[in-house]
């Protein structure tokens, strides 16, 4: 149970171990605050309110703020991002791209329905995309990915398709391997792992999800480490992301 005293400043948090109770200036309290928004978000169905450049962009906006971030840290030459659905984050990296004056997006999608495809290919930044229909993790179309890099690219990989444990492993087994050494393979939505029984989940996602196959990879391949990136700049009390994406940052050493 969470509690938020306005009036008097402050936020309690009671669990199985008690109650704890925090200056509503801290930062316990703003995580306490954050996650019951987010919970409150999913529940209203919140990301589901913003475009970008005229297409959908189903993420929630921090996560998209903190991705161009490391987008322009690491400057790469090829983002391949895993489920396309309406399209606004591959325009939304794009304008990131044509912005730096390098880059290029490379999505994958099981099906890009019709309407979307017209869509996204009639976008003014068209020309900085390639879409390819199939299976994230079949190997022809793995193998299309590939063709897409050219020798010395720098590569960076987002996975946003399936979201199973199992389907996400096989994504990064198959897609780390592309990523460059200081780049970033991201494995989103991880927040699956604490929903619990929130409208449009499942009873078994607590152990069926991004984050849980993110540490899986982690701990079976040594050359990458599961690490939230640093804030470029930060001036507040602030150091956590608020964000879908919990352990998701699997940088290349």
């Amino acid at each position: 149970m969470i509690q938020i005293d306005m009036e008097n400043g402050w936020v309690s948090e009671t669990t199985a171990a008690g109650e704890q109770r925090y200056p509503i200036g801290t930062a316990e309290a703003f995580s306490v605050i954050s996650k019951a928004w987010l919970r409150s978000g999913w529940d209203n169905k919140y990301v589901y309110s913003f475009a970008w450049m005229g297409r959908p962009v189903i993420q929630l906006p921090e996560d998209m703020l903190r991705i161009q971030e490391v987008i322009y840290q690491v400057k790469p030459d090829v983002l391949i991002e895993t489920g396309i659905a309406h399209g606004g984050s591959l325009i939304f990296y794009a304008s990131l791209f044509k912005a730096m004056g390098k880059g290029r997006v490379v999505g994958v999608d099981i099906e890009i329905r019709p309407h979307n495809r017209a869509a996204i290919e009639a976008h003014e930044l068209s020309s900085y995309l390639t879409l390819i229909e199939g299976s994230s993790t079949a190997p022809d179309i793995v193998e299309q990915v590939k063709a897409q890099i050219k020798p010395g690219d720098t590569v960076m990989v987002v996975l946003d398709s399936c979201h199973s444990k199992e389907h996400v492993l096989g994504e990064l087994e198959a897609y780390a391997p592309l990523v460059t050494q200081g780049s970033y393979i991201v494995a989103t939505d991880g927040i699956m792992h604490w929903l619990g029984n929130a409208p449009r989940t499942q009873e078994d996602w607590s152990w069926n999800n991004p984050k849980n196959a993110a540490d899986e990879f982690v701990a079976q391949h040594p050359e990458f480490d599961n690490t939230q990136p640093t804030f470029p700049f930060n001036e507040g009390n602030i150091t956590e992301m608020v964000t879908y994406w919990p352990g998701a940052w699997l940088k290349r050493r």
